[in-house]
């Protein structure tokens, strides 16, 4: 199946190499080929998406209800980056979604104290909304 390209809408490259894309779910599926699997950070389930997805139950500007079923979604996402298209996604794409690729990052092996900073760099300047997703963010440690 094989993984994003580089410098498609939303890819982020981790230190690792593994490539995971992250997106609002309100705007358009963006163009080219379809994600294998996804995790999604929304308040209710999403409704049928055409691959595989895990839903993970969070509120709009808020943090997960249960961090550990984000943190069993996002080991998945790590793992399965290596050789598969995977997305993160929630409505507008950027708070959860910034929250959780940073999380993601820190699983990479990003220290926490730096990980929001690498995702706005290289994802959007404004992820990671809230300062108790900053904070969130700086506890994920392994």
């Amino acid at each position: 199946m094989g993984t994003w390209d580089d410098g498609g809408p939303g890819v982020v490259v981790l230190p690792s190499g593994r490539r995971v894309r992250g997106r609002g779910l309100r705007a358009p599926v963006p163009a080219g080929p379809l994600p294998s699997f996804g995790v999604y950070l929304l308040g209710r389930p999403p409704g049928a998406l055409g691959w595989e997805s895990r839903w993970v139950r969070w509120p709009d500007f808020r943090l997960p209800a249960d961090p550990a079923a984000l943190r069993a979604a996002l080991t998945e996402v790590w793992e399965r980056s290596a050789g598969e298209r995977v997305e993160i996604a929630c409505g507008g794409g950027t708070g959860r979604t910034g929250t959780a690729l940073a999380c993601l990052a820190v699983l990479d092996g990003v220290p926490a104290a730096e990980a929001v900073a690498l995702v706005r760099r290289v994802y959007r300047p404004r992820a990671v909304e809230t300062r108790r997703q900053a904070r969130f963010v700086a506890g994920f440690g392994p």
